[in-house]
């Protein structure tokens, strides 16, 4: 009979493509977790696994036993959440996924609040980019994460939290002044700074500059340094190096260093929706609906 325990690890495996690395996710020891995997394949009379000096390859039919695997793993984690958790808000284990460009200008204004109302919730936070959240909400890693919409993923289901309006960060000798509104043809796209490929707001932003300049690709001529965070995109034009467009609730943050001035963009101005991401057969749609209720109350509080 196939276990729990030995999906675990064939999944650890799928991942790492080592069996020290996956041990060492799994918290056993390398031997154990080998053993397992024999019993796997002695179970299953097929090799799942091809070994070689160094590292592992899943076979083919182990990349498929791995991926339906994964869809019983979050099966037992939704079932165990739903025995957990039933007639209970916001208690025991959550595991939350956030993009970069929110968590570190969202979380501090949400924890204090859910730690005052639901005392008994341990809260397991991972910051990553938005294709590995949903990969890791779909397999049952995580059980929800906080990110930019749509998703684009069937098996996902969401909760709009709020409206995330961007604007144009500038140096603070820019010559323009900071209370009239500007065009998005105002914005000199050879000078703009934007995060690095992966990250959700360097395509918003360059989709935006594309739609602005008529044009479609990549659409800022200037965008070739990428960065792994706004705050450093941040010091980038703070120093003089050029623009970019940051969202509305990074800026209420970056506001503070005086070497930066934000510029306000005419109607209809460009922004993006955020929202909570859970799969659709998860049991703890109430939970997530506190949740959501927690962030759009901070929100609208600190706007």
């Amino acid at each position: 009979m196939i276990t729990l325990r030995q999906l675990r690890y064939l999944s650890a495996l799928a991942q790492h493509g080592h069996f020290g690395r996956a041990a060492d996710a799994c918290a056993v020891t390398q031997p154990a977790l080998s053993m397992q995997i024999r019993d796997l394949e002695r179970t299953l009379g097929i090799k799942v696994v091809e070994r070689r000096p160094g590292d592992v390859m899943l076979t083919d039919i182990g990349r498929e036993i791995a991926r339906r695997g994964a869809d019983v793993l979050a099966a037992s984690r939704d079932l165990m959440d739903f025995a957990r958790h039933s007639g209970q808000l916001l208690t025991g284990r959550l595991t939350l996924g956030v993009i970069p460009s929110l968590a570190p200008y969202l979380l501090p204004r949400i924890l204090p609040t859910l730690q005052k109302q639901y005392p008994d919730l341990r809260l397991d936070l991972r910051e990553t980019q938005t294709r590995q959240l949903i990969d890791e909400i779909n397999n049952g890693a995580l059980d929800a994460a906080m990110l930019a919409l749509p998703t684009g993923d069937s098996d996902i289901a969401t909760v709009p939290l709020f409206e995330d309006t961007f604007l144009l960060a500038v140096p603070a000798d820019d010559p323009r002044d900071d209370r009239v509104r500007i065009s998005a043809s105002d914005i000199d796209q050879s000078r703009l700074i934007l995060l690095e490929d992966g990250h959700c707001l360097r395509d918003q932003a360059l989709a935006f500059c594309a739609t602005a300049a008529g044009t479609r690709g990549r659409g800022a001529g200037g965008a070739s340094f990428g960065a792994s965070s706004l705050s450093t995109v941040m010091q980038m034009v703070a120093g003089g190096y050029g623009v970019t467009l940051i969202p509305q609730i990074a800026a209420d943050v970056e506001r503070r260093d005086a070497r930066v001035k934000f510029l306000r963009l005419r109607e209809p101005q460009p922004g993006r929706s955020i929202g909570l991401a859970f799969r659709r057969t998860s049991p703890r749609r109430a939970d997530f609906d506190a949740l959501s209720a927690v962030v759009k109350t901070c929100v609208a509080a600190s706007s």
